[in-house]
């Protein structure tokens, strides 16, 4: 049926203003019949300013920490905080940091996530069989999650899986996600059959890819004394309240060392982009950088297996901010692994992954 509706033009991909991917509307009934029985995925990252300047700054800023999700406290005190302090003083700091990072074509964030749907609507245009309509949203800014669900029902999409880019389950990622697809399901007299996955830290392909990554960048590069795998922290509050995420990404890590085949002591990992007075997971990043630097260690190899695209946290926080750190206590390099970003074995893993999640609706 899918080759029959690609050949008459009915069944076309096509880039609309970096907000995603849509189809052309078909124009019988037989098709249209078709369509609804099409399989949309929904892919979601965390989000990103739509400029590199202090206004889309503060606007990402206010929606992102302004999340339940993302800061659980007082909601009464938090709100000042934000509106009073927070927001009047990190959006120019950040904007100059994303000045630092920004692509032409945009956000890192962005512009890696959509060549993702693209290469993986394109993995999927290619079979035959269900059709499957691939859309990227975010949880913060553009596209948004109600706005990347309505052209999944706009295209027919009777069943939907959502797959967030969260390789490691947080409430204050994968949960966030949850809480906004659910939202717009309030909203709508026909709810679709959904799935929705919740982590993929210890997928084989997953730990593979990453792998393979590490050794290209090794035969690249040579091997370092040190492999530090950094993860996004959170506040030890919210491990202590039952989020599992450090122990995900304690696996993920473990995982990917052995199959390295490194040995305790060649490797490490940590937890990065601490906020606020309170505790968070340990050990951090940066001062355990500083500590190697201290301590002799020359060169440093790291990755963020917790990130599905490279972005501010990865290019600026990491190459920039956390490598002045290691070379100023006495470090001599530190070289930052990439994401997988829309690599082939990153679209193949994600292909797998739906392949499997969406059984018996392909």
């Amino acid at each position: 049926m899918l080759s029959d509706n690609m050949e008459r033009g009915v069944y076309k991909v096509k880039y609309t203003a970096g907000l995603g991917f849509d189809h052309d509307k078909a124009k019988d009934a037989a098709v249209e019949n078709t369509l609804e029985e099409g399989v949309g995925i929904l892919l979601v990252n965390l989000g990103t300013p739509d400029a590199a300047e202090p206004s889309a700054v503060k606007r990402y800023l206010k929606q992102f920490l302004g999340d339940p999700r993302v800061v659980e406290t007082n909601r009464l005190l938090w709100w000042f905080a934000l509106n009073w302090v927070i927001l009047n003083i990190r959006p120019k700091k950040s904007a100059h940091a994303y000045q630092t990072v920004w692509m032409d074509e945009g956000s890192p964030l962005m512009v890696h996530s959509l060549q993702q749907a693209e290469k993986l609507q394109a993995a999927f245009s290619a079979q035959t069989g269900t059709p499957v309509s691939i859309e990227l949203a975010m949880t913060y800014g553009k596209p948004a999650i109600a706005q990347a669900m309505c052209r999944l029902r706009d295209k027919k999409c009777g069943k939907i899986f959502v797959l967030p880019l969260y390789p490691q389950y947080s409430g204050s990622t994968t949960g966030a996600v949850s809480d906004a697809v659910f939202e717009v399901l309030k909203t709508w007299r026909r709810v679709p059959d959904l799935r929705l996955l919740t982590a993929y830290h210890d997928e084989p392909d997953y730990i593979q890819a990453l792998a393979a990554s590490v050794r290209q960048h090794w035969d690249k590069h040579g091997q370092a004394e040190q492999l530090m795998m950094s993860f996004h922290g959170i506040p030890q509050r919210y491990f202590d309240n039952g989020d599992p995420y450090p122990c995900h990404c304690r696996k993920t890590a473990r995982l990917l060392a052995e199959a390295l085949d490194l040995k305790e002591g060649q490797w490490k990992i940590t937890f990065q982009s601490i906020f606020g007075r309170e505790a968070w997971i340990k050990p951090y990043t940066a001062a355990t950088l500083k500590a190697w630097g201290a301590e002799g260690i020359q060169n440093v190899d790291v990755i963020c297996p917790g990130f599905a695209a490279d972005c501010l946290e990865t290019l600026e926080e990491i190459q920039v901010e956390n490598k002045a750190y290691f070379i100023e206590a006495g470090g001599q390099d530190l070289r930052y692994i990439p994401a997988l970003n829309a690599s082939d074995a990153h679209i193949s893993m994600l292909e797998a992954l739906v392949k499997r999640e969406c059984a018996g609706w392909l």
